[in-house]
């Protein structure tokens, strides 16, 4: 019987023939934790009697969801993780870095293949890069920290098939927001999305990380896309060389198929307050804005700021709107400024924070006030998680962040000329 992607890796890493429902003792290849989890990690491996990390080259400590520190509290976080990561002699990246997701993969830590585990949910991002990486619990964080190795439940696959060419101004963003509403927030749970067809094909790396990213929306364990000439020409401009070619088998067998035609795709918003609340942009249009975000893990990327900045260059944000830009890395930040991104959004009125988690978990920078109405491009909008329990939250592409700080209201981004 064949074996698919997610089979395969969970193969090679625990040393065993293996399918989906085994049980696997795996080695991981590199591991993470942010301020919003590290202490207690670094607690529990304390109260563990752990006096050295199992591999200290594959520990990652990231300051991005708080970071500069808005209080006190966070302050002392930040202190125990610079600490702990100097003691231990763990990679560590200082507040300005950028956020842990797109760390990990530019610093290299992403191998093809490999086994990551991250203390954050949206670690399933980097499935993108055909790698097996999902979010664990801090505490098993620290188990890992102590030994490198964890167990898992082999998960079983659905496979997720976009056929076609996207329209004018539809994104990846659109595509996972389409899977999301149809797949519903439970319809996947503990198991591998492997995304397929000419649509993920022809999809830029950066897009396929958009759509690993919200895998976990749909209460999948990770989130994957099979490696190709695409992924390798990525690795090698991080001047990495993939050393295995790595694809699911013909006869693999999968939990369950979905397949839909890109081409009749238009951009997708998830209203408030569940991510799979999901409607076609042309059943929300002229909702009233008070802010926009273009950021996150989700869509702080180079082509993310590209494109928006591309509807943005000789238009104004709307009076009475605020839109909020924070590159999701520091070598993001300076690709945007050579090519004219960040000079276009000061000059529009938008004010650019720097690099990391920003407004997205509502700890700081753009906290929303009671009955006010936010258009994010990132991956959750429940009650609360960008500030007021009152406040809304509408998840959209970076085109339509875009042309809805222009209008002032959601609005389809193919409505407005680009030079």
């Amino acid at each position: 019987m064949g074996k698919t992607i997610s089979e395969k890796i969970l193969s090679q890493v625990s040393g065993r023939d293996v399918y989906a429902g085994e049980l696997v003792i795996a080695k991981v290849d590199a591991a993470m934790a942010h301020d919003g989890t590290a202490l207690l990690t670094i607690e529990a491996f304390q109260e563990m009697g752990g006096k050295r990390l199992w591999d200290p080259n594959r520990v990652f400590l990231v300051l991005d969801h708080v970071a500069p520190s808005a209080n006190e509290a966070f302050s002392r976080v930040h202190k125990t993780m610079r600490q702990f990561a100097s003691e231990h002699a763990a990679n560590f990246y200082e507040v300005g870095s950028g956020i842990c997701h797109q760390l990990m993969v530019e610093s290299g830590a992403v191998q093809l293949g490999g086994l990551i585990v991250g203390a954050d949910s949206h670690t399933c991002t980097y499935g993108a890069l055909g790698a097996f990486a999902t979010g664990i619990g801090s505490t098993e964080m620290a188990a890992v920290f102590l030994s490198g190795k964890l167990w898992f439940k082999v998960p079983e696959t659905m496979r997720v098939s976009f056929e076609g060419s996207l329209p004018y101004m539809v994104t990846p963003k659109d595509v996972i927001l389409r899977t999301i509403g149809t797949v519903r927030a439970d319809g996947a749970t503990y198991q591998a999305i492997e995304f397929q067809g000419s649509t993920i094909k022809h999809m830029s790396v950066e897009g396929r990380l958009t759509i690993c990213n919200m895998a976990v929306e749909i209460g999948a364990k990770t989130g994957i896309v099979q490696p190709d000439a695409k992924t390798a020409e990525y690795f090698r401009s991080l001047k990495l060389n993939p050393l295995i070619s790595l694809g699911s088998d013909e006869d693999a067998e999968y939990s369950s198929k979905l397949e839909f035609d890109a081409s009749e795709l238009e951009p997708q918003v998830s209203c408030p307050h569940y991510v799979d609340n999901v409607k076609p942009i042309s059943d929300v249009e002229g909702v009233k804005i008070d802010q926009v975000f273009l950021g996150s893990c989700t869509n702080g990327r180079v082509e993310d700021l590209r494109l928006a900045a591309r509807i943005l260059k000789g238009r104004k944000v709307k009076k009475g709107v605020r839109m909020i830009v924070a590159p999701a890395s520091r070598k993001v930040y300076f690709q945007a400024l050579r090519e004219g991104s960040i000079e276009v959004f000061l000059s529009s009125g938008c004010v650019v924070c720097n690099p990391g988690c920003g407004p997205c978990v509502g700890a700081h920078q753009g906290v929303l006030a009671p009955r006010e109405v936010c258009a994010s491009t990132s991956n959750r909008n429940f009650k609360g998680r960008m500030g007021s329990t009152d406040a809304e939250i509408y998840l959209v592409s970076p085109a339509t962040a875009a042309a809805t700080a222009v209008n002032g209201e959601i609005t389809d981004p193919r409505r407005l000329k680009i030079e």
